[in-house]
């Protein structure tokens, strides 16, 4: 999910690409805390494992690490139907060879040859090229599909057939080779437990919504529109999310799409502004919890009146003062 900035990016060989750190990637302290502590591991060798709630800016993050790294970068995408072969490479085919020797015209001599052909898949060429692997979502994969990582990040040594381009049936890892990976909690729909060994190898690091200061930054990078104007937004989200128990929504994605839907119809994020309004109804309704009366839902009751308080707080109509979640920092530790 990009939330933080936008990394530019152009071809590299082995199916890499080279990133380079945006100029709209959005910088607090809160985020370079996480940024330095992920770069950090990644020195030492040790993976890193970006996982929290959908829309906090996980992958984002993951793209601008491995920019700093200045290495190439392969990607992928967590997916149910990935087969270890997916991920490490298959037989693609035959390769068929055949020599006639008729060099004395009496004598015909003829020699045939079959080979296999391996086609490397991006995990064998991120370890063979010493690449940054940056694994989005990657317990969308079933977890039987993930069990090769466990020698390549332990051993540093990839399994492969043993009819494969690598004779002995394994690769050693280059020693450049780092790897990135995002998850979503396990609840979520699409997704599955990741196994307690890979997890082990991993550093986690906590990613929870940021403070206002840093969501307010971000939406003005992603979307150009007025500190102002981002501040509304952000309030107003952060107060719906302040609704119920354990809500993570709406995310900063939904504060994101409004700015940038908000700058391109020309409006302003005030109250009397019936397109802003009308935005933030549309994309609202969908990212907040669910609050019903009587058995019918009253979110757009909700919205609207949630809307006009923080703009006439804002304008300084109104004496009441908004209340905020408390503000989560990420953690990083070393297991889930």
């Amino acid at each position: 999910m990009n939330t933080a900035g936008i990394e530019t990016y152009q071809q590299s060989h082995e199916s890499g690409v080279a990133l380079e750190p945006s100029n709209g990637f959005a910088v607090t302290p809160q985020i370079e805390e996480v940024v330095e502590s992920a770069l950090a591991y990644l020195q030492a060798g040790y993976p890193v494992h970006f996982s929290g709630p959908a829309g906090t800016g996980k992958t984002t993050l993951a793209f601008h690490v491995a920019s700093r790294l200045g290495r190439p970068v392969t990607l992928i995408h967590g997916d149910d139907e990935f087969k270890t072969s997916d991920l490490i490479g298959k037989h693609d085919g035959y390769r068929k060879k055949k020599l006639y020797d008729n060099f004395i015209h009496s004598v015909v001599k003829s020699e045939e040859e079959m080979q296999t052909i391996w086609a490397d898949n991006r995990l064998t060429s991120a370890c063979r090229n010493g690449h940054v692997l940056i694994y989005d979502e990657f317990n969308r994969s079933r977890p039987e599909a993930n069990n090769v990582l466990l020698s390549v990040l332990q051993e540093g040594i990839l399994s492969a057939p043993k009819r494969s381009r690598y004779g002995s049936g394994h690769l050693e890892v280059h020693p450049d080779f780092r790897a990135v990976f995002t998850s979503n909690p396990e609840e979520y729909a699409g997704t599955h437990k990741a196994q307690d060994a890979l997890i082990d190898r991993l550093v986690t690091i906590q990613i929870h919504h940021f403070d206002r200061e840093t969501e307010v930054k971000i939406v003005e990078a992603r979307s150009g529109i007025p500190r102002g104007e981002a501040e509304i937004i952000i309030d107003i989200i952060r107060r719906l999310r302040n609704m119920g128990v354990n809500n993570r929504r709406p995310s900063i994605r939904a504060g994101i799409m409004i700015a940038r839907i908000l700058a391109c119809r020309g409006g302003c994020a005030a109250w009397s502004d019936p397109v802003f309004r009308r935005i933030c109804q549309d994309v609202l309704n969908t990212n907040t919890i669910k609050i019903t009366r009587d058995g019918k839902t009253i979110m757009q009751e909700k919205v609207s009146e949630v809307i006009q308080k923080v703009c006439n707080a804002r304008n300084g109509n109104a004496e009441e003062k908004l209340s905020f979640i408390p503000e989560t920092y990420c953690v990083p530790d070393s297991g889930e």
